[in-house]
């Protein structure tokens, strides 16, 4: 087992696409976490008479409109828009494992009752579905993160159902069913950990998702709420700002751009080395 493990370790490690997203993101975690250390000002502290200073020695990003450090509030919004994106993904991850494994499991009837209701809330834009549902409710971090994750388990549900429709066939499934051993634990010891490899590839493909939804949300408006910084509510404030202070856009622009691209990378490469070489 201690060899299959480094052998794996291995594999990861001359993977150039899963190692180059992994330092990204290990990068920008670090940016996050250390943000009360690394930030030179606290991020809603208001300076009269710094409106959109330029990037300096004192303000390494620059100010915004109401003379906010933002590298300061850079750092801390990194904290909101990682947060968002790991927790959303979770709920998806809950979701669309638990329906997929039941729907993959029993078959017949549950089956099409669970994958007929994926099918409709399929046939509806992600985007829109979320509009919908942040217009009902009271934006807030909370709210955002549970309408993200309760819109995007939709696939995640049917890479486990086509998973444990294979699995279930298997002769140590049919060894465990022999022995009494209950449809919970057949389920949730044989089934669902041997069916994670997709699961993993698409969570990991989805943060990048869900930061990039996150800021769209808070550029328009209905994500996470001011004063609270967040990279997409940062772009929002550089809307009044746009053609007159370049760092208000380049920054956040670039910073959900780079995460974005981590993410992508390390899904890309943790398909490759769990998929494609299996």
């Amino acid at each position: 087992m201690k060899g299959l493990h480094l052998c794996n370790m291995k594999k990861f490690l001359n993977h150039r696409l899963a190692v180059s997203g992994a330092i990204i993101i290990l990068v920008i975690s670090v940016f996050a976490i250390s943000a009360p250390l690394i930030s030179p000002y606290q991020p809603d502290d208001i300076a009269i008479g710094q409106y959109l200073l330029a990037p300096s020695a004192k303000h390494w990003m620059g100010t915004d409109i109401l003379g906010r450090d933002l590298f300061s509030r850079m750092a801390y919004g990194a904290r909101i828009s990682l947060i968002v994106g790991l927790v959303s993904v979770c709920i998806a991850v809950i979701q669309g494992v638990f329906f997929g494994a039941i729907a993959g499991y029993y078959g017949k009837s549950v089956d099409n009752i669970i994958m007929r209701f994926v099918d409709i809330m399929l046939c509806f834009p992600n985007i829109f579905l979320i509009l919908a549902l942040v217009a009902l409710l009271e934006p807030n971090i909370i709210i955002i993160m549970v309408v993200i994750g309760a819109t995007s388990w939709m696939g995640i549900a049917r890479l486990v159902r086509a998973e444990i429709l294979s699995l279930k066939e298997r002769d140590f499934v049919k060894a465990a069913r022999a022995c009494g051993v209950s449809d919970f634990k057949i389920i949730i010891r044989h089934l669902v950990p041997n069916a994670m490899a997709p699961v993993i590839v698409s969570a990991t493909l989805g943060v990048a998702g869900a930061i990039l939804l996150e800021s769209s949300l808070s550029f328009l408006g209905i994500g996470v709420q001011p004063p609270t910084p967040s990279w997409g509510n940062i772009l929002m404030d550089a809307k009044l700002s746009l053609g007159i202070a370049w760092w208000m856009t380049l920054f956040p622009g670039a910073a959900i751009f780079i995460t974005v691209l981590g993410y992508n990378l390390l899904g890309e490469g943790l398909r490759d080395l769990l998929l494609l070489r299996k």
